[in-house]
């Protein structure tokens, strides 16, 4: 569909600029929350994990990510209609159904692409979390670029796209619950397993080794999620207005419902823990940003906090290394918020949403919102269980670095740096 110069809104074109700057800056913020939480030695791996992503997935996605999302009309997966940024500055993406949803917008396609890129951007880097400490930093990039292409842009083709079939099933995703969260989470759980545990867990304790930097990445991580779920409502007006509140307010639940559990189950509230409620929070929101009012942000916080923190206990049950919690919270944290919407959804706040089970809907949401979740699941997971797989065999010394690798640090081993120099100078 073309775009209408006579339709631009300056004052939305701005918004989306912003909001897509915002969840750019989302990826710093992840950096220091995990750089934070490994071990000294292993800090500047994970920062360059993460900024790596900024740099390859921005490449990829101009080059062929957004055709494979948003171009033609297929149900499973885009065309090469937008290929090498092709028409990209002019055609917003074909709507099939006749809708002409996009004739709704009053910004630049341009932006738009640009906005999803860096959604693209953050969703593989979540997955850096789940693995830390131990792959090796080739394998990380070729697994990044092939996940990105081959999971990534179908996953947000089925849900943001209008001719993905999962959109047009009516499930409800306002800013990535699906495509963002349950698909990185379940890639992570896939990597973790495949890869094994870390030299030494859970014997060997492995505490944080910068607690203030996680707490300076948190801080980051949800000022940027303004943008990235109020900025998804792609326009400057009460939708937006009402995503950037259920987001705070979340957060906010979140947070505080994780500490009540960990102070009862434990003793003390510790920054930790609400850096990680926080982040939990976010999480379960993202899908229903745009969907919900009134009080069930604070709801959906409150049962995401308490869900998540037990959620990151799976680990020590099932015997699989999540380095970071990135399974408990971003996984877990994704299925309760996607669930959640299928309970909460008001057509009263976003009339192209639906009515979920609270407000007359009856479980007719609640049913599309779980062949969703378990869509993502399965394609997300086996898809990622083939790359890794592959690339264990092809990649020389296989994914994970050798134990001596492991034992001197990351930093050393893979980037011949160390993340602070404290010897006398």
């Amino acid at each position: 569909m073309l775009f209408d110069v006579n339709n631009l809104s300056s004052g939305d074109t701005a918004w989306v600029i912003m909001s897509a700057a915002l969840v750019l800056f989302m990826t710093p913020g992840l950096a220091l929350f995990y750089g934070g939480m490994v071990r000294a030695k292993h800090v500047l791996a994970m920062l360059m994990q993460n900024f790596f992503s900024m740099g390859l997935i921005s490449i990829l996605w101009v080059t062929v990510g957004y055709s494979l999302a948003f171009g033609g009309t297929g149900k499973w997966i885009g065309n090469f209609d937008f290929f090498g940024m092709k028409d990209v500055a002019k055609m917003y993406p074909a709507d099939p159904s006749g809708v002409e949803w996009f004739s709704l917008f009053t910004i630049p396609p341009l932006i738009f692409m640009a906005y999803q890129m860096m959604f693209a951007v953050i969703t593989p880097a979540l997955i850096t979390g789940a693995v830390a400490d131990r792959m090796r930093f080739s394998a990380w990039v070729w697994f990044l670029g092939l996940w990105s292409i081959l999971v990534y842009s179908p996953v947000a083709h089925w849900v943001f796209s209008p001719s993905g079939w999962l959109f047009e099933k009516g499930a409800l995703d306002f800013a990535g619950g699906t495509v963002v969260h349950i698909n990185a989470g379940i890639a992570a759980l896939v990597l973790t397993v495949m890869l094994g545990k870390r030299k030494g867990w859970p014997q060997r304790p492995m505490p944080p080794h910068n607690l203030p930097l996680t707490m300076i990445g948190t801080g980051i991580l949800w000022f940027g999620w303004f943008g990235f779920n109020a900025g998804s409502a792609l326009v400057a007006n009460g939708l937006a207005a009402q995503a950037f509140v259920n987001t705070n307010l979340a957060a906010a639940a979140a947070m505080l419902s994780w500490l009540a559990v960990e102070r009862i189950k434990g003793g003390h509230a510790t920054t930790l823990g609400a850096a990680s409620g926080a982040v939990a929070g976010l999480v379960a929101i993202t899908p229903c940003a745009g969907f919900v009012g009134g009080m069930a942000p604070v709801y959906i916080g409150l049962i995401a906090g308490v869900v998540c923190f037990f959620g990151i206990s799976l680990k020590n049950k099932f015997g699989f290394d999540d380095s970071l919690d990135v399974i408990g919270v971003h996984l877990v944290g994704g299925i309760v918020g996607s669930m959640l919407l299928g309970l909460f959804s008001d057509k009263a706040i976003n009339s192209v949403g639906a009515d979920g089970t609270f407000f007359g809907g009856g479980a007719t949401l609640l049913g599309k919102q779980a062949i969703a979740v378990v869509a993502t699941l399965v394609f997300s997971g086996v898809m990622t269980f083939i790359i890794a797989k592959v690339l264990d065999i092809v990649i020389p010394g296989g994914l994970r670095v050798s134990e001596e690798d492991e034992e001197s640090g990351l930093d050393l081993s893979q980037h011949a740096e160390v993340g602070y120099a404290l010897q006398s100078q």
